[in-house]
């Protein structure tokens, strides 16, 4: 696995680095000695996953308030996805900035999205599979979001969204007086 730094403190693209030959190939998926310094003593406590059906359908951005928040590695299983995600601590020199990364099966790419993030994807293929491995358990009180489409963090969709659940759709925009409240 070699690990890849990118521009959002903390976060970071990870590649698989698979072994192919005539039956296929081979690749590792998770391991804890080559992604010790991501984790920096963290376990990983719950595996999710997820299909999206639809092309340029979006889920998030999602994040868990402290002290529950998590650690995501983010891996395409089936299809791809442009998977995002937004530093939201305050006190960061990147707070409200987002990076965004194709994920996909053909690439085998994994994201690590630190605590402090919130985290979506948009599917570019129908049928998009994704597997996420969590530091920590999920907490429904503590569940956070963030609008898709806040023109404060401007993030560039690659597809017509065609597809957002009611509760994401129905999120305030930050400058809104209900803005979503983002204290880490």
């Amino acid at each position: 696995m070699t690990i890849h730094p990118i521009p959002l403190p903390g976060a970071a693209l990870i590649d698989a680095a698979p072994f192919r030959d005539h039956r296929g190939l081979f690749a590792r998926f998770y391991c804890e000695k080559e992604l010790a310094s991501l984790l920096g003593g963290r376990r990983i406590v719950n595996v999710n996953f997820s299909r999206t059906n639809r092309a340029g359908a979006v889920r998030g951005l999602h994040f868990q308030r402290p002290p529950h928040q998590e650690m995501k590695l983010v891996r395409c299983l089936r299809g791809s996805v442009f998977d995002v995600m937004v530093d939201i601590r305050r006190e960061s020199p990147t707070f409200l900035k987002w990076h965004g990364e194709i994920l996909s099966a053909e690439n085998m790419k994994m994201f690590c999205i630190p605590e402090g993030f919130a985290h979506g994807f948009q599917n570019l293929e129908d049928n998009s599979e994704l597997l996420y491995l969590m530091t920590a358990f999920y907490v429904p009180e503590k569940k956070g979001a963030i609008r898709y489409d806040d023109p404060k963090i401007g993030i560039t969709w690659p597809r017509e969204v065609t597809d957002i659940s009611e509760d994401d759709a129905a999120l305030p925009f930050l400058g809104d007086k209900a803005a979503v409240d983002l204290r880490f």
